[in-house]
């Protein structure tokens, strides 16, 4: 692990004015400003913006004359704008598109205040279509395409919005909590989810665990829609009960992984074949709401880029503790999240039956963990609680009424502040540490969420285990987000190569990345034997989940010129599209354990379609300087860019010893910068805030299939639009105004209930004397 000191980051913030230099020390949170709304989604739009999804509910910030909950973010200021989204998001999957969009998929019906009903009820009574207060329609079948923007963009034009309209573009099947993940060809598979809301995704006793009367939806679908009816998944039947977010992870066979409740299979997507493989040892539960975290291990030429996948923390908890839809049967609170971690390699590369392996214990246990890739290979895990799982309810059956909750409504306490890096390649017994880390004083339990920025920090943001809004509970709606810095920000000098192209393919020509003597210090030789070339996609986060986060490093070699600079002879992607799929990533160039700030890249042709693949060239043999040069690095200046050495800062990175004066220099020029930069914007900025890249591609898909075409009163400004009619799906029909999609009738038959189907007999908003601020039982951790 580097060594920890503190460095000088300049930069400038105009939320309302401009903010002083600030001092970051690696290991440390810094201030991530303000998110607008309760960050429970995030996702990397480019290298200005990450974008901000949450709940309907009653966020004060306003767009359109109703509660916002959408927002985007600004990587270099850390101010955000709110962002009109029409549909109710909470709890959706989400995935990013071939081309560099994202999709968001599902969510719940219509809410009013206090997560109550909206106001025009459907499937008689038990959903509504629309709500009149918070102006947020049915979400449980949309699916919205977002097409990142940037400053330069018209903020106000529909190219840089959301489409969010479910009359035109919509799933078969209600879905809340659902899996998705990419198939080679950039087709999404959506799998499994609740039909309406719950804690878990049955009755008990367990007598339907095909349907649950009605709430559960134990199908797969596919996006975009391919004439195929959505069809039974087996294993959704088989894991009844806990099988909401199932862990997906597409094989280089073309094979999925599925792993839910404690069962793991294999499922070959183009058949509806299963293929099971071991349980999960100890039985100890992963998917919502145990929330442990999971991820593909980095993918590299030592492995042969075989897929392995991680699984830590979670839940022992027995069948008969997690309750129905209703509530949990214990007081989850009280009870430890699991610190186990085991490995599985579903594919092995020599024919072997896959088999679970045991790993290192994480340090404490956790519920809502989240594993964020860094470029160094390592795994960095952040937020999470000790005790109990995901979720909010007002009571359990062993606390029956609110105003003895110690927690408010949250079903888990004991937040883990502190985070811990994980090395999947230090031996066994060692490979988790939290030296020098820093602990944040801010919980992040239920909706917390984080991602991987272009500089290589973490934007950590959210947590809301709270029905709506509500500032005064123990554990708080949370819109102030922070900045972890991995270890390597103690070095004053970071890489900063050219020759990174915008797009790359599966197999082919290499490519050549230069890297200057003042990119590293020290032997140049020494530096290219330790240089990687990596690509990271950092996902779509919600609840302790990064749908499609996936590492992959290059294979390169080497020529040390006389100079000092380093080329690395670096290969395209695998020619197989399974591996790593097609769409946005960046691209970083980590010397000794320091990463470039990433450049923005699209792996594959920008469609869906069958992906072209060639032969990988042959790499030249390593060449070192006959006489061994020294790197002149003692810091870096790399503006933001999308394709070369892009900065997450406007400022640049400085060693702390260089000297206020330096600082000030930098500072001067930063402060002009950013004042040309907000003086262009403001003329186009809206309060629903969104941009587009210039270096995105523009949304060209190929869909395939009759029929494709706009309808009727869609929105305009898609250069290619998706949209088109499926007639096995009513709610497409292009003349057709059907807003209020419907389900089957309400599904809760476990316990009496209030009309939203949140777990409640009273309403906590009636009085703020009942909201809890303090914990009753003085703070006591019962153990089971």
């Amino acid at each position: 692990m580097l060594p920890l000191s503190t460095l000088v980051v300049a930069a400038a913030s105009l939320a309302t004015s401009l903010s002083p230099v600030q001092a970051v020390t690696a290991g440390s949170f810094g201030d991530g400003g303000n998110t607008t709304v309760s960050a429970m989604m995030l996702f990397v739009g480019n290298s200005q913006k990450v974008y901000v999804l949450d709940k309907a509910e009653g966020n004060a910030a306003q767009i359109d004359d109703h509660p916002a909950w959408g927002a985007v973010w600004d990587i270099d200021t850390h101010t955000s704008f709110a962002m009109d989204v029409k549909t109710n998001v909470f709890c959706a999957s989400g995935m990013h598109l071939p081309n560099g969009s994202y999709a968001t998929f599902g969510g719940n019906g219509a809410i009013t205040v206090g997560g109550n009903i909206g106001s025009n009820t459907t499937d008689g009574g038990s959903a509504a279509s629309y709500d009149m207060t918070y102006q947020d329609y049915d979400g449980r079948k949309a699916i919205r395409i977002l097409n990142p923007c940037t400053d330069e963009d018209d903020f106000t034009s529909e190219n840089c919005q959301w489409f969010d309209n479910p009359d035109v573009l919509s799933m078969q099947k209600e879905r809340w909590y659902s899996a998705a993940e990419p198939l080679g060809d950039g087709t999404i598979v959506l799998i499994g989810g609740f039909v309406n809301g719950g804690y878990i995704n049955r009755n008990y006793p367990n007598v339907d665990p095909t349907y649950e009367g009605g709430a559960a939806e134990p199908t797969y679908e596919f996006y975009p829609a391919n004439g195929t009816q959505a069809t039974i998944m087996q294993f959704m039947v088989k894991t009844s009960g806990l099988n909401s977010y199932a862990h997906t992870y597409l094989m280089p066979s073309g094979k999925m992984l599925v792993q839910a409740n404690y069962s793991t299979m294999l499922w070959d997507p183009a058949t509806n074949t299963e293929t099971d493989l071991p349980d999960m040892p100890g039985q100890v539960v992963r998917v919502y709401p145990a929330s442990g975290g999971v991820a593909m291990l980095p993918l590299t030429p030592a492995n042969n880029y075989t897929p392995t996948v991680i699984f830590c923390g979670g839940s022992n908890m027995t069948d008969e503790m997690w309750g129905n839809y209703s509530w949990p049967v214990i007081d989850t609170f009280y009870y430890p999240a699991s610190s186990d971690c085991q490995r599985l390699t579903p594919e092995p590369a020599d024919g072997s039956t896959a088999a679970y392996e045991q790993d290192d214990d994480m340090l404490e246990s956790r519920t809502m963990g989240q594993f964020i890739i860094l470029p160094t290979g390592e795994l960095l895990m952040v937020n999470g609680g000790e005790n109990g799982t995901a979720g909010y309810s007002e009571n359990t059956d062993t606390t029956l009424e609110y105003g003895q909750m110690p927690y408010g409504m949250s079903l888990a306490a004991a937040p883990v502040g502190k985070p811990a890096l994980y090395n999947p390649n230090a031996p066994a017994g060692s490979r988790w540490s939290n030296d020098g880390f820093d602990t944040s004083n801010i919980p992040r339990l239920y909706h917390s969420s984080a991602i991987l920025l272009p500089d290589a920090s973490v934007l950590i943001a959210g947590s809301n285990p709270n029905v709506d809004v509500n500032l005064t509970t123990y554990f708080p709606t949370t819109y102030k987000a922070e900045i972890f810095y991995p270890s390597y920000f103690s070095s004053s000098t970071r890489p900063v190569p050219t020759g990174i192209p915008s797009t790359l393919t599966y197999g082919g020509a290499y490519f050549d990345v230069s890297i200057p003597p003042s990119s590293y210090s020290g032997s140049a030789n020494d530096a290219a034997a330790n240089t990687t070339v990596v690509v990271i996609r950092p996902g779509w986060t919600t609840h302790a989940l990064n749908m499609g986060q996936r590492f992959l490093q290059l294979n390169t070699t080497y020529t040390v010129n006389s100079n000092g600079t380093i080329v690395m002879h670096t290969s395209q992607m695998p020619p197989n599209p399974n591996i790593f799929q097609p769409g946005p990533a960046m691209v970083f160039v980590v010397i000794d354990g320091v990463p470039s700030n990433g450049s923005f890249v699209i792996v594959g042709t920008g469609n869906i379609e069958t992906q072209p693949t060639s032969a990988a060239a042959s790499l030249p043999t390593n060449e070192l300087a006959s006489t061994d040069t020294t790197g002149t690095g003692s810091g870096t200046d790399s503006s933001s860019t999308d394709n070369s050495a892009s900065s997450s800062h406007t400022g640049a990175i400085v060693g702390g010893v260089v000297g206020a004066l330096v600082v000030v220099g930098i500072l001067g020029a930063l402060i002009g910068i950013c004042l040309s930069r907000r003086r262009r914007a403001a003329s186009r900025a809206p309060n629903a805030y969104a941009m587009s890249d210039p270096k995105t591609p523009a949304f060209n898909v190929n869909y395939g299939g009759a029929g494709a075409g706009v309808a009727a009163g869609a929105k305009e400004g898609l250069t290619a639009d998706p949209y088109y009619r499926q007639d096995y799906n009513a709610s497409s029909d292009w003349a057709q105004s059907n807003v209020a999609l419907t389900a089957p009738t309400s599904p809760y038959q476990d316990v009496p209930r209030r009309e939203n189907g949140m777990s409640m007999d009273v309403d906590p908003y009636a009085a703020d004397s009942r909201m809890s601020t303090s914990t009753p039982d003085g703070g006591r951790r019962q153990r089971y």
